[in-house]
């Protein structure tokens, strides 16, 4: 069972500054995009300054709020993009660390208004599920927050249409990973459907042993991707063979009446 902890002051922001080097090392972000927020109590994140890459902070530089927006430390402003993640938080108590970032697969399949759901690796099932597609929102406004509300409970990734991703979980590790993961998904699923033209995807009973897998360790959240269901395609299999044993038969006994005949 996954212990609740949060983070001191101290903690939450050097692994800001270490989380947002990562996200500016992948090219999930550039220039000063993104936004990185740990939660530190029941009430209160430390969040990313506004204007600075993330490739670039120090932990001076972090800005501390509750979740009602108010400034309770810091000497700079928090992203205008913090509306997101304080809607995580309120949503789900269990969320301890949000990352917003713009990793360049996935973000095409927000422009292309595409989910990412294609049961296609047993990893990206437990570790994603499906990561649907928010409406678009005007950034910065409450439209965005508004946008992700009906998928924060039941997932724990989305798209944002023509903006970018936004992950969330238990602690900052598992929010980060889950945005490495969310793009080496999405250049997965590019490869095997746009240029190698073929995809096998997995089945309902894998998939619903995958989930169990899933639940087991503690991961209640992430959506379960659509399937074909397996005993249907057995059924089909059967007929198949059946109809060409009647097929090979009848031709036998035709040849056995006209040699007969």
């Amino acid at each position: 069972m996954y212990q609740k902890k949060y983070y001191s002051d101290f903690e939450a922001k050097k692994l800001i500054c270490d989380i947002g080097k990562r996200v500016y090392n992948k090219n999930f972000v550039a220039a000063n995009d993104g936004n990185i927020s740990v939660r530190v109590g029941p009430d209160t994140i430390w969040t990313t300054p506004t204007g600075v890459s993330k490739g670039f902070m120090t932990p001076d530089m972090m800005v501390k709020m509750n979740l009602d927006g108010k400034i309770l430390a810091g000497n700079r402003k928090p992203s205008s993009e913090v509306k997101m993640h304080l809607r995580v938080y309120k949503e789900s108590e269990e969320t301890n660390a949000v990352v917003h970032a713009h990793p360049p697969v996935a973000t095409s399949y927000a422009i292309a208004g595409i989910s990412l759901e294609k049961p296609v690796s047993p990893e990206a099932v437990v570790l994603l599920g499906r990561v649907p597609v928010a409406p678009y929102a005007t950034p910065s406004t409450e439209e965005v927050p508004d946008s992700i509300t009906p998928f924060i409970k039941d997932h724990h990734a989305v798209l944002l249409a023509n903006h970018g991703a936004l992950t969330w979980g238990r602690d900052l590790i598992e929010a980060y990973y889950r945005m490495e993961s969310l793009e080496h998904y999405a250049l997965m699923l590019t490869y095997s459907t746009n240029i190698l033209n073929k995809a096998n995807e997995l089945n309902c009973n894998q998939i619903s042993d995958l989930i169990e897998l899933r639940n087991r360790m503690g991961i209640k959240t992430g959506g379960v991707p659509p399937c074909e269901i397996q005993p249907k395609q057995e059924a089909s299999s059967k007929q198949a063979v059946i109809e060409e044993i009647v097929a090979k038969v009848t031709k036998r006994v035709m040849e056995q009446l006209q040699k007969g005949g």
